[in-house]
């Protein structure tokens, strides 16, 4: 096959393209350029200018075409989502975007220009054909695991798509990159939002959309105004630092009212949640059920799944009913349905109500 593999000059994108060559297929790595540039030395971003030389390196080791490719318009309307998810009081999940938008769709499209059969990265996950449908399993290396960021993509980009390290675990990953004379085989892991290299997205939505903040009331849990806050982007559910905000006991925020613009604030058993509804819901493993799902539900990425009830309230909506209440669940990030290692299928998650 003719594969196109998203080369991000990371380890695990590297040992994917190197594994496909060593199968036989024809590769040919693609690097996407986004514009965002990073002021601060060795920062753990990807996509800096750095990155795009390791891949080009890589690429040339393995005697594989190699295309940088100036994806800075799509970026920026990745962009556009994460400033208006804050301003609009949630808190957003852009690598759930960027592999539906990007990765799996505007890279996707690219890919078929230059007649490749399917679109390769170095996500830990796997596929398994299962009842007539591509399913999304778990990566074998459940610490590295990074299926909750796929829940999002369609049985149509999942026809078109391979994880070629999904079986292997990172030390894995590692040896066979150094087995293969990869000169990157020990760079340090991305850890910052691609767009967010400095590491503060609040610098970001600052130097983006200044005119959007607007100062408001902070309020207690007894409805009782207790500070002023500079802007409710500025905050997310579970946040305790930087609030300014002194009671004697620790307070976190636990809802943000787009509406009155104001900051509310509690107790940390404020933060437990029985139940909530999710809207945009995507069904992978399975259609859409009739009935109700017995499932984990998963409600960021690094959240043990949680034992709980999934009903559907609509074409793309659903209430999740957890057995036992679980801490800052947030509007804007991704709740995701799984049975063992599979993922049935997810949804964004919208209102919910304290237990």
């Amino acid at each position: 096959m003719r594969i196109v593999v998203a080369m991000s000059g990371g380890v695990d994108s590297s040992a994917a393209a190197c594994l496909l060559k060593e199968q036989g297929h024809e590769v040919i790595g693609l690097f996407m350029r986004n514009g965002v540039h990073s002021e601060r030395e060795g920062g753990k971003g990807c996509c800096t200018i750095e990155d795009s030389r390791d891949a080009q390196l890589v690429a040339s080791h393995l005697g594989m075409p190699f295309y940088a490719v100036n994806f800075e318009h799509e970026f920026g309307k990745l962009i556009d989502y994460f400033i208006d998810e804050y301003n609009h009081g949630r808190t957003p999940n852009p690598c759930v975007m960027c592999n539906r938008m990007l990765k799996f769709g505007h890279l996707l499209n690219f890919a078929k220009e230059l007649e490749a059969e399917a679109v390769a990265t170095g996500h830990y996950a796997r596929l398994e054909e299962k009842a007539g449908r591509t399913a999304v399993r778990r990566g074998v290396d459940f610490d590295k695991d990074q299926s909750y960021v796929l829940f999002n993509l369609t049985q149509a980009q999942l026809s078109a798509v391979s994880f070629p390290i999904g079986n292997l675990k990172k030390g894995e990953v590692r040896d066979l990159a150094k087995r293969a004379g990869l000169h990157l085989h020990n760079k340090h892991e991305s850890q910052d939002i691609c767009f967010v290299p400095e590491g503060d997205y609040r610098k970001v939505l600052k130097e983006r959309a200044p005119d959007s903040f607007t100062p408001g009331a902070v309020i207690d849990e007894n409805g009782k105004e207790v500070g002023r806050h500079e802007g409710i982007q500025l905050y997310t559910i579970g946040q305790r630092k930087g609030l300014g905000v002194a009671v004697g006991e620790p307070r976190y925020v636990t809802k943000l009212n787009v509406l009155t613009n104001t900051v509310h604030i509690g107790p940390s058993d404020d933060l437990y949640c029985s139940e909530f509804s999710v809207s945009k819901t995507n069904w992978v493993t399975i259609k859409q059920p009739d009935g109700p799902q017995r499932c984990g539900v998963q409600i960021r990425y690094h959240h043990d799944p949680a034992d709980a009830t999934v009903e559907v309230t609509g074409k793309s909506t659903a209430r999740i009913i957890f057995d036992e209440p679980q801490k800052s669940v947030t509007p804007g990030q991704a709740a995701v349905f799984y049975q063992g290692d599979y993922i049935l299928g997810g949804g964004w998650i919208d209102g919910f109500g304290n237990a």
